[in-house]
């Protein structure tokens, strides 16, 4: 997808061993060496604060869509702006609305448990994230990388929803803490991206 863009991709092989710590400091070192050549730009996305602003609306969008009538937030921790942005415009409104973050249970270091290596792109970076903040956040739950391939599939078949692993996550989080709160109560989250992303892997092979 990308080379059809006009992409020039650069493989940082992870040797099958899944998203782990090692790799994403692997990857992040190549993108910092290619933003010294001529005419390339380096987003720094793990330490870009703006990118944390750029969710405030994604946050006023839940609430006035719900009518103001939501109970807890889930959504799945990569860098953690999407979640903390959404956050402060949800707590503006209403301090009560209880925010879970997702994580991989294979790396569940937002947890306290030892860094390892998973499946579930774009979220589990194997070590708590620069600008991860703890008192944005409620409760952390994890899920692992089948439950969240099954939950992606489920999603296709049954809801016509096609989307990749870290939605899958997301859904498999927002049913448990549907299940707790019980009836009458709105949990959100979020479909991450598309399942095209996903069609060489194994979720939709």
């Amino acid at each position: 997808m990308m080379r059809a863009f006009g992409a020039e991709i650069t493989v940082i092989p992870s040797h099958n061993l899944g998203i782990s710590e090692s790799l994403i400091k692997q990857m992040i070192e190549k993108a910092r060496i290619l933003s010294q050549e001529p005419d390339h730009w380096w987003s720094d996305q793990l330490n870009n604060k703006d990118a944390i602003a750029g969710y405030y609306p994604l946050g006023e969008e839940i609430w006035e869509q719900t009518g103001g009538e939501v109970n807890a937030f889930v959504h799945a921790v990569g860098t953690a702006h999407s979640l903390h942005g959404t956050t402060t415009a949800l707590w503006k409104h209403n301090r009560d609305i209880h925010i879970v973050a997702v994580e991989p249970s294979e790396s569940a270091v937002l947890s306290g448990q030892p860094s390892g290596s998973h499946n579930i792109d774009g979220i589990g970076i194997g070590f708590v994230p620069p600008l991860w903040e703890p008192h944005l956040v409620d409760e952390i739950m994890t899920v692992s990388t089948t439950e969240a391939k099954v939950m992606a599939r489920r999603l296709a078949i049954e809801e016509g929803i096609f989307a990749g692993t870290s939605s899958g996550a997301n859904l498999v989080v927002a049913l448990r803490v549907a299940q707790h709160l019980g009836p009458g109560k709105t949990v959100v989250t979020i479909i991450v991206d598309s399942g095209l992303r996903y069609l060489s892997t194994d979720i939709y092979r």
